[in-house]
């Protein structure tokens, strides 16, 4: 809530100094030899590498050599700007494509970048952050009250996948990163939250309810950090008093935060060891309540990373620090990590699959329209039915609306006559028992179809989130077959999609900001690399070409 190796050009052999102009010598091309030409502004000068001269061929051959070669390299020159013109246009109608907006806002796009990574660091926007992603250890018991209120139902596991508490909407997610806060700076775990608005720490203001968390509580140096209830960033926030700006969260399992803004020192480390510091607005939490004193044993707060105001990609790009797009990619591997990365020099430029979304009409979620939800080839959803797909990393698991999700557990019983429910099982809410021993997803991944999230098409191509067995299935400690989708109408979500993390991993996922998109890309996440921009040849002949 989302990768790739910068393309560079090898600079050619260095050119001779003009000694003088002489009159070319056109030589004739024995057998076995390829003459290749190289165009340059000095036409009348021999390639660098040229096949050795005949000096035996008869003078009729090379006099009508010498009228053919000039044709020949206007011919090959011709050809080779009709590749690269065709190439560009290319590259420029896939972008037309895949990006909203018109043609020529695409192409704007395209050539307001630097070539091949280059450019002004000190221009607006001009810088990018790397953070870690981590995956939060394991608890080996946890309780969870369901949204729709009773029916507890309780868990003792040493799964690789949290149990469900919540966070501004949905459960728990999977991984944390580390932010250093305060003058000299700490550091402090946060849980990654695409669908969070707010930014907040436990802090010592002094502490209501905090839970022992995986360092010391913030501390506010003065109460002149306190944010002013009159500051443009905490419109929407509550005004009980004028002297600072409070926050309230309730969360879908009954759990809650409550505290005060504040600003502060947050320092950040480029790729190339450069520190950025800057004074972030983010909540200072006092009273945590609720299930989520649980959840923060191992973590001190939560990043928000939705698209409003007070979300930390959004600060930074007011203040011209990055670019307004950010990202995230988790490993495949639930035991590993990933990474999370603010501003745009981590993002593909070329692969990427984007989609338009747009704030949810009450939370201000971003969520994209799906058109048709499918197990395999059999459609999901209801024909006709409006339907939403949120990318969510604070929720560990993928939530169907109750329809869907129906039909998606009878597809399931009905896989393979070797695999039967197991009610018994309660790491989730279905799980099937198998007639033979299961220790990985490996094992019975073959008896499953894919999911697929089907896109509203541009022209003619499609653009689908396609999410693997592996991506939806978990094996649970007594060698079930659990399924890794739940009831989002159990917490008040009846037409929306919540892609969580154990359907996210393995996909470099974005957001634009500007462009109010999501995308997505395969990805290993192991080796994040600062992407090349539009290659410089193909850039000078879109230009030269297209506009």
């Amino acid at each position: 809530m989302a990768a790739t190796t910068p393309v560079t050009s090898s600079p050619g052999p260095p050119e001779e100094q003009d000694e003088g102009r002489t009159k070319p010598h056109h030589q004739r091309v024995p057998n076995g030899y390829v003459m290749i030409v190289v165009p340059n502004d000095r036409r009348d000068e021999l390639p660098a590498s040229s096949p050795p001269h005949d000096a035996d061929a008869p003078e009729e051959e090379r006099e009508d050599e010498e009228e053919r070669s000039p044709r020949a390299t206007s011919s090959l020159w011709r050809a080779a700007v009709a590749v690269v013109a065709l190439a560009a246009l290319a590259v420029a109608g896939r972008v037309c494509l895949y990006a909203d907006g018109d043609a020529a806002t695409a192409a704007w796009r395209l050539l307001d970048t630097r070539e091949d990574g280059g450019g002004d660091e000190g221009a607006a926007g001009g810088r990018s952050f790397l953070l870690p992603l981590y995956p939060k250890p394991r608890r080996g018991g946890w309780a969870r009250e369901r949204a729709s209120g009773g029916d507890n139902w309780l868990q003792n596991s040493t799964s690789l996948f949290p149990p469900l508490t919540g966070n501004d909407h949905f459960p728990e997610g999977m991984y944390y990163t580390t932010v250093s806060l305060g003058n000299p700076p700490r550091p402090y775990f946060l849980d990654v939250d695409t669908g969070s608005h707010t930014t907040w720490i436990q802090c010592d203001a002094p502490c209501t309810s905090c839970a022992k968390g995986a360092h010391p509580l913030y501390r506010p140096p003065a109460r002149t950090n306190l944010v002013p209830a009159s500051d443009q960033l905490c419109e929407g926030a509550q005004h009980d008093n004028p002297n600072q700006c409070d926050y309230d969260i309730s969360y879908a399992d009954g759990s809650s935060s409550m505290g005060v803004h504040v600003r502060d020192n947050m320092q950040f480390i480029s790729e190339d060891g450069e520190r950025e510091n800057a004074d972030i607005v983010f909540g200072c939490g006092y009273d945590q309540q609720g299930i989520l004193l649980n959840r923060l044993e191992n973590t001190d707060g939560i990043l928000g990373l939705s698209n409003q105001a007070l979300s930390l990609p959004t600060q930074l790009a007011s203040r011209g620090i990055i670019s307004n797009a950010f990202g995230h990619c988790m490993t495949r591997d639930p035991s590993g990590g990933g990474y999370l990365f603010l501003g745009d020099d981590y993002l593909p430029r070329w692969g990427m699959t984007w989609v338009p979304i747009r704030d949810g009409p009450a939370d201000d979620i971003r969520r994209a329209q799906v058109q048709q939800v499918n197990h395999g080839d059999q459609q999901l959803n209801v024909q006709g039915k409006l339907t939403h797909v949120i990318f969510d990393s604070g929720s560990t698991y993928t939530h169907f609306p109750n329809e869907a999700l129906i039909k998606l557990i009878s597809s399931l019983k009905a896989a393979s006559p070797r695999l039967v429910q197991d009610d018994s099982d309660k790491t989730l809410p279905f799980c099937m028992k198998a007639d033979f021993p299961v220790r990985s997803v490996d094992d019975v991944k073959h008896f499953f179809k894919p999911l697929s999230l089907e896109f509203e098409k541009r022209f003619f191509f499609s653009r689908t989130f396609n999410i693997r067995p592996e991506d939806y299935l978990i094996i649970s400690d007594k060698g079930n077959v659990c399924l890794g989708v739940l009831d989002g109408t159990t917490i008040g979500y009846d037409s929306v999609i919540i892609v969580g993390d154990v359907s996210l991993r393995g996909k470099l996922i974005a957001y634009d900001n500007d462009e109010n998109e999501v995308g997505w890309i395969d990805s290993d996440c192991t080796n994040p690399r600062r992407q090349s921009r539009f290659p410089s040849f193909l850039r000078r002949a879109l230009h030269n070409q297209v506009l």
